[in-house]
């Protein structure tokens, strides 16, 4: 016979009782005047009664809107096509910035050679900065923003400042070879481009520098090339890069400007990411602000129960998606 199986962990009463999910379930039984008592029966309500449980979810995540949403979905067997949310304005980093205090909001750390940390409050006031920056340059709503990048604090930092204007975000990690990001963004046409003068990876550094320039001159729609500098202790020599500056000559010099966030439909498009490429050039996938944020929080809310002032670690590179 074979020896009796044992769990490998089983949450306490106490870490059951203060789960996010635990607190759904609460939340949806007042609410929805339902009597979900576990796993099972939440999954099965969710996939029986959709439009309720985003409805309840939308609530639940605490999602920032300027206006609500006149209906949940409008035709469940329309897939692809369905429109979910329609009516609702809101802006993607409005609901990713609404804290502003001295928490920390990310920290970064770049294989033992350098770290960075930063707060909510920095945070919104780089975010705002940049914000400025590229207002100022005439980025818009719908306008494409794109990085060539690591991921470095900055990298966050650009991307939020550009959802916040609505224009639409894609990146490339460092490690990608100059064609491979032609490929990629030369299909979308994006206005600026977020870069780095290198990355360490086995002790050893890289310097990208002459691929942003190649990549910038095979895409003509590219205005403007920020470079942060990363592997440099001081600015690194970009004179080689067509329309490059330094990061800390981009970035507005005024403190705490004024961070306004454009309202946007549900289905507007926030970030545009690639396939692989194995089959062909890498092809688009366009995703929707309020599709990514609201699927987002259900993941990390209800399935990670991530809480405030829990930390979450991710080792990636810009190139790729974590599901």
């Amino acid at each position: 016979m074979s020896e009796e199986r044992k769990k490998l962990w089983e949450p306490s009463q106490e870490w059951i009782e203060n789960a996010n999910v635990t607190k759904f379930i609460e939340f949806v039984n007042e609410n929805y005047d339902m009597n979900i008592k576990g796993a099972k029966d939440l999954y099965k309500w969710s996939v029986e009664k959709i439009p309720d449980f985003w409805a309840a979810f939308w609530d639940f995540g605490d999602i920032i809107a300027s206006r609500e949403y006149d209906e949940v979905v409008d035709d469940l067997d329309k897939f692809p096509g369905a429109n979910w949310f329609p009516g609702a304005r809101l802006n993607f980093a409005e609901n990713l910035l609404k804290y502003e205090d001295d928490q920390l909001a990310f920290i970064f750390q770049g294989e033992m050679k350098k770290t960075k940390k930063i707060s909510y409050k920095e945070l919104n006031n780089e975010v705002a900065r940049i914000a400025k920056s590229l207002r100022e340059m005439g980025i818009k709503a719908g306008d494409r923003v794109v990085s060539y990048i690591p991921n470095l604090i900055e990298t966050p930092v650009a991307m939020l400042a550009t959802t916040s204007i609505g224009a639409i975000w894609a990146s490339c990690g460092a490690e990608l070879q100059a064609r491979a990001v032609i490929d990629r963004f030369a299909q979308i046409e994006p206005r600026v481009l977020f870069a780095v003068d290198g990355y360490f990876y086995k002790d050893s550094v890289f310097s990208i520098i002459p691929n942003v320039k190649e990549v910038v001159d095979a895409i003509p729609s590219i205005e403007k090339v920020v470079v942060v500098s990363y592997v440099s202790d001081d600015k690194p020599d970009i004179s080689s890069i067509p329309k490059a500056v330094h990061w800390d000559d981009f970035i507005a010099k005024e403190d705490n400007p004024e961070l306004t966030f454009e309202q946007l439909p549900f289905s507007h498009p926030v970030y545009i990411m690639f396939s692989s490429g194995t089959t062909g050039k890498p092809k688009c996938m366009v995703q929707s602000g309020g599709g990514v944020l609201i699927n987002h929080l259900k993941e990390l809310i209800l399935s990670t129960d991530l809480k405030r002032n829990d930390v979450i670690n991710y080792i990636t590179a810009p190139s790729w998606m974590i599901a």
